[in-house]
């Protein structure tokens, strides 16, 4: 692509050897100039469809829109496991997950309505990104209901103070992701006034705020702000009109006069809309976007959706069918025929993540502190040989009912270095324990339920069982993610910490929770 006459203009940005607070602070220039750009897109702009977009080609890569008080409340943690840098919530869940190889080329979007917080959000990850960028064009509710996104857009005021905090305050380029006004003069008078501000380029996506894919994109209103303004302009919005293939994306640059295209719902279609040799086929491509989701561990929920919108029309298909079907990572695997590079994959986490305890042997202790009286066992519940309405949680409930016991007691606790967790039952004073651990707390308790049930000689729901009365009740699926879609579960830092377990609490079996 070649840049338009108005772009020459460029800000040059980069440090060399800063620091703050003792840390070194990463030194690279990023260029907005003739660029190739993945656009942030909730729940499919994480790590492995932005590393697939590297891989077609794509020079830039946005995250997902993050918001502001979520990732405030993070905690940065290196994951020495899958070698990447995990920003972790209190609920020990991935917010955001990135690794070296993305370093130079990612733009974190942050959702925000507060200068303070966007500065405090920026400090916290700029040293893993290359960019800062600030959502003022999302127009759903969940962005706008907060002030955030599109409402900014009524609020010229604020844009200047968050924008101005931001290019003041931290070491990487800072962007704004925007749509287009009511009228033309209002437009070009708001992106003046951002332009004043100092950031590094501005995206447009050229529809108004009640505007939805269906209507048509303006290339006039993106072709007008390009040739107003002095900074790079980054023309979005093309994918349902005009970029169906990759020569379609310069097409597009022309029509907009715009420095760099950046594409949303074609790239996540197919995110080998970069490659200049053509579209890949898509077989091919998730296949590959798999495989990424399994080496970085990323949530089966979020592999799942992101697969749903590349397959679109065909997910009626045999192979449509079955990944609509499957509940994990393994089982997605095996719908596309990579069971075997599953198998492998786990291995070598599993083998890397023993070679780190065996570093560290304080982190690989025993979740009960006297482990004499345990009975221990080594077993992991797997839901596909059970049946969908009965856990052997349940099981083991309604027995302790039955034989007037006093309901079962979970401790549950969580190893720091690899974030796994191990879960010990008591049953009538008598403690129970899977020596595996696993990737949830309601994993580990089920596991936990096995023991003390097959140490009593219960049935404990597996297919083929005697039925009982349990069917009735209502099951929730124990690694159902309740952090919704936009979160990664689980979180593995390798970072270590000073007490070896991260205690969960105990407490009585409630007959209606963690089922």
């Amino acid at each position: 692509m070649v840049a338009g006459a108005a772009q020459q203009g460029t800000r040059s940005w980069r440090t060399a050897g800063c620091s703050r607070g003792g840390m070194l602070v990463n030194s690279f220039s990023l260029c907005y100039h003739n660029k190739l750009i993945l656009a942030p897109m909730v729940r499919v702009g994480t790590l492995p469809m932005r590393l697939l977009a590297l891989d077609y080609g794509a020079d830039i890569v946005y995250c997902e829109e993050l918001i502001d008080l979520k990732m405030l409340q993070c905690k940065r943690v290196v994951n020495e496991v899958l070698s990447t840098v995990d920003f972790v919530a209190p609920d020990d869940r991935v917010v955001f997950r990135t690794c070296k190889r993305e370093q130079s080329r990612v733009i974190f979007q942050m959702g925000t309505s507060d200068a303070e917080r966007a500065l405090a959000v920026a400090r916290l990850v700029e040293n893993d990104v290359a960019g800062i960028d600030v959502n003022m064009g999302c127009p759903k509710e969940y962005s706008t209901k907060g002030g955030m996104g599109a409402a900014l857009l009524s609020d010229p005021d604020k844009i200047e103070k968050i924008l101005s905090t931001l290019v003041k305050g931290t070491h990487r380029p800072v962007t704004c992701k925007i749509r287009i006004l009511s009228s033309l003069e209002d437009t070009l008078s708001l992106v003046k006034r951002i332009e004043r501000t100092g950031i590094a380029a501005i995206a447009v996506h050229g529809r108004k705020r009640e505007e939805r894919p269906q209507h048509p994109v303006s290339c006039e209103a993106i072709k007008a702000i390009a040739e107003t303004l002095s900074i790079p302009v980054i023309a979005n919005g093309g994918s349902h009109d005009h970029i169906q293939e990759y020569l379609d994306i310069e097409d597009f640059r022309q029509a907009t006069a715009a420095s760099s295209v950046m594409v949303a719902r074609a790239a996540m279609w197919n995110p080998s809309i970069f490659l200049k040799e053509g579209l890949r086929p898509l077989e091919e491509v998730m296949q590959k976007y798999i495989r990424y989701a399994v080496q970085y561990d990323n949530h089966y929920t979020n592999t799942k959706y992101c697969l749903c919108q590349m397959l679109r029309e065909q997910l009626e298909s045999p192979q449509g069918k079955l990944l609509h079907a499957a509940q994990s990572s393994q089982e997605i695997c095996e719908a596309f025929g990579l069971g075997a590079f599953y198998e492998e994959t786990t291995r070598e986490l599993d083998a890397r993540r023993a070679e780190l305890l065996a570093r560290t042997p304080e982190e690989a202790g025993d979740p009960a502190q006297d482990t004499s009286d345990v009975i221990k066992m080594a077993v992991k519940f797997d839901r596909r040989a059970y049946s969908p309405q009965i856990t052997p949680k349940m099981c083991l409930l309604e027995w302790c009912r039955r034989e007037k016991l006093a309901q079962p007691v979970y401790e549950t606790v969580q190893r720091p270095l690899d974030r796994l967790f191990c879960s010990v039952v008591t049953v009538a004073e008598q403690k129970y324990q899977s020596t595996l651990w696993d990737k949830s707390k309601k994993l580990a308790e089920q596991a936990a339920a096995i023991v003390c049930l097959r140490s009593q000689g219960l049935p404990e729901g597996r297919l083929g069982e005697v039925s009982t009365s349990l069917h009735k009740r209502k099951w929730e699926a124990p690694d159902q993610d309740p952090g919704g879609p936009r979160a990664q579960e689980p979180a593995m830092p390798g970072e270590l910490c000073k007490k070896p377990f991260v205690a969960l609490g105990s407490g009585k079996e409630s007959s209606l929770e963690g089922w």
